[in-house]
């Protein structure tokens, strides 16, 4: 038996001028190039407007593309009780709070007891959904609020808003180190040159846009608010890292060690459209307990960490 995929995507300027099966890898992450390529050649991605498609085929920027691919059956996936918080459910949308350490997909090194199992033995009918329902991701490590979509065609509204960055995320974070003030950081990011685990600037990469403000200052550390403009594998812990505040506890893109076992990042905030009513959401998590104590610890005294205002 086998899953109907069902994506649209856009092509952004970044990606204007590349080949189709490339330009889709990298907009798609969660299937190979070779899967998409034979998507291609079998017919099953169709061009809004155009006509016959070939993996070499070059893209322009905003294009869109239509793709009904098959996969094989979720069978990989299997339903699995796991523990972590539902703070929204509609019949088209629901919103989780994940903890930190729970992986967000099955992959390798880690075949079970991911979110997206814990999704479908909560939500069955995830099945029927691309990607089960998830929209975007976090890092195993980072705490906080997730969307999913419960059917195909909220799946469809949420992607598209978040490739045209109408997705609003902020993220609250500690640092190593204290910025001077806040801004912006616009410098692409790509794949590490030397190490595969993680990514760095570099010229020629994915266009990358982080805003970020200092909430609270330490002598050694900051509390920092964070905004996403884009949505590129840690994105916000690289491009820290770049300007010389790597988070506590992220060992990836530090060589310190802290001991707090974790990148102290959480995503607290998120704002969109609802994919049925067309109104506007705004959802809220909490810090946990173990970026509270941090804090805390920090200013040697308890405060209402969560009474800081947000950017947007």
């Amino acid at each position: 038996m086998k899953r109907l995929v069902e994506e649209r995507v856009v092509i952004p300027e970044d990606l204007g001028g590349h080949r189709l099966d490339a330009a889709l890898a990298r907009l798609l992450p969660d299937y190979s190039r070779s899967l998409i390529k034979g998507w291609i050649e079998r017919g099953q991605v169709t061009e809004e407007g155009g006509g016959p498609l070939r993996p070499r085929s070059l893209v322009k920027a905003g294009q869109a593309y239509g793709i009904r691919g098959e996969l094989a059956a979720a069978g990989a996936v299997e339903p699995e009780f796991v523990e972590f918080d539902v703070v929204h459910a509609d019949p088209d949308l629901i919103v989780v709070n994940k903890p930190a350490g729970l992986v967000v997909h099955p992959g390798a090194g880690n075949p079970g007891g991911t979110l997206q199992n814990g999704l479908l033995h909560r939500f069955p009918e995830l099945e029927a959904v691309p990607r089960f329902g998830l929209v975007h991701r976090l890092d195993a490590g980072t705490t906080g609020l997730l969307l999913v979509a419960r059917t195909a065609a909220a799946h469809q509204r949420l992607t598209r808003d978040l490739q045209a960055r109408r997705v609003r995320r902020e993220y609250r974070a500690v640092t190593r180190g204290c910025p001077v003030a806040g801004g912006t950081m616009d410098q692409p990011l790509g794949r590490h040159p030397r190490d595969r685990l993680r990514v760095a600037v570099r010229p020629g990469g994915r266009s990358a846009v982080t805003h970020y403000r200092v909430l609270e200052r330490f002598p050694a550390n900051a509390f920092v608010a964070v905004r996403l403009e884009t949505g590129r594998t840690h994105q916000i812990r690289a491009h820290l890292a770049h300007a010389g505040y790597p988070l506590v506890g992220d060992s990836l893109y530090s060589r310190s060690r802290d001991g707090f076992g974790r990148p102290a990042l959480h995503a607290g905030r998120l704002g969109t459209r609802h994919p049925a009513t067309d109104r506007e959401c705004s959802f809220k998590a909490p810090l946990p307990g173990d970026v509270r104590g941090l804090l805390t610890r920090l200013a040697g005294e308890e405060r209402g960490w969560d009474d800081y205002s947000w950017t947007g």
